[in-house]
């Protein structure tokens, strides 16, 4: 295999766009964490960022395994690595377990919380929420909660000693709310590939008027806990501003997929949960430091 296809193979099975959009997430909650203590230590962000990436990939790279024979039934997946043949379930399993065992290692070095959470993330999203989305829609739910552990890691990875307080709590369910109008919008324009796989990942398992309502009524949601940072005096009027037409723009789109039941508008709805999530994060990061 030359160094170029294994580089392909390698970024597929850990679903390196995803990666990157995990860690980004906890990237921006650490840079808050530490600027709420009025300094921001480079080298603390650098071991989170490494730690974070290898730890997100490891729970993709189980992910991939566990659904190898699954992902070889859907247009989407049968390209990855292991349901081509290109590489083995045994070295996937390698390098997974090698990714998440060096980058628990690496977050630990931080503090122990950051260690405990990375784990729980992997084992959570690994081996609770892969198999569940053959079983039930609850499976959304269940993936939302690692899906949204990574604001919270990067938060607590700021400190020596992490602390509860609102600003975590915030960053956590702003993440967490974001998901289901953001899975929901793909799992709608993947339904029949979902379908040839045994996915029921749709709230009704249908495209049907009470699926759209529930991705209506969590983009009405997530305005409103997209507003906890500027009532718990962390977020200033920029971000206020900014997060209430962020808000409104993404839930017209949820309301067009409600109107219209195409894919084409849960399509938009999908490209604008993209944008939503960083559009949102930077600016509450923004609003923050120069506070």
């Amino acid at each position: 295999m030359s160094s170029g296809v294994f580089i392909s193979d390698f970024n597929k099975l850990i679903k390196l766009r995803l990666t990157l959009t995990v860690v980004f997430s906890a990237s921006v909650s650490f840079l808050i964490g530490s600027k709420e203590q009025g300094e921001i230590y480079w080298k603390l962000w650098i071991i989170l960022t490494l730690g974070g990436f290898l730890v997100t990939a490891a729970a993709n790279g189980f992910n991939e395994i566990i659904e190898k024979d699954l992902d070889k039934l859907m247009e989407r997946t049968k390209d990855r690595p292991i349901p081509a043949g290109r590489m083995t379930t045994g070295q996937a399993l390698v390098i997974s377990l090698f990714m998440g065992i060096l980058g628990t290692l690496i977050l630990i070095q931080l503090n122990f919380l950051t260690g405990i959470l990375s784990v729980f993330s992997i084992f959570l999203y690994a081996f609770v929420y892969t198999p569940l989305k053959r079983r039930s829609p609850i499976a959304v739910f269940v993936g939302a909660i690692p899906g949204a552990l990574p604001p919270l890691i990067g938060y607590f990875a700021a400190f020596e000693n992490p602390h509860i307080s609102w600003i975590p709590v915030s960053l956590f369910l702003i993440q967490f709310v974001w998901q289901f109008p953001h899975f929901w919008a793909i799992a709608w324009v993947l339904d029949d590939d979902y379908k040839r796989a045994g996915f029921w990942l749709l709230p009704t398992t249908k495209k049907d008027k009470l699926s759209a309502l529930f991705v209506v009524l969590s983009a009405l949601l997530l305005i409103s806990v997209s507003m906890m940072p500027y009532f718990y005096h962390f977020g200033g009027y920029i971000y206020l501003i900014v997060a209430m037409i962020s808000g409104l723009l993404f839930w017209g789109q949820a309301w067009g997929l409600y109107r219209s039941m195409d894919t084409l508008a849960a399509k938009k709805l999908m490209y604008a949960s993209f944008l939503y999530l960083p559009i949102v994060q930077l600016v509450l990061l923004f609003d923050f430091i120069t506070k």
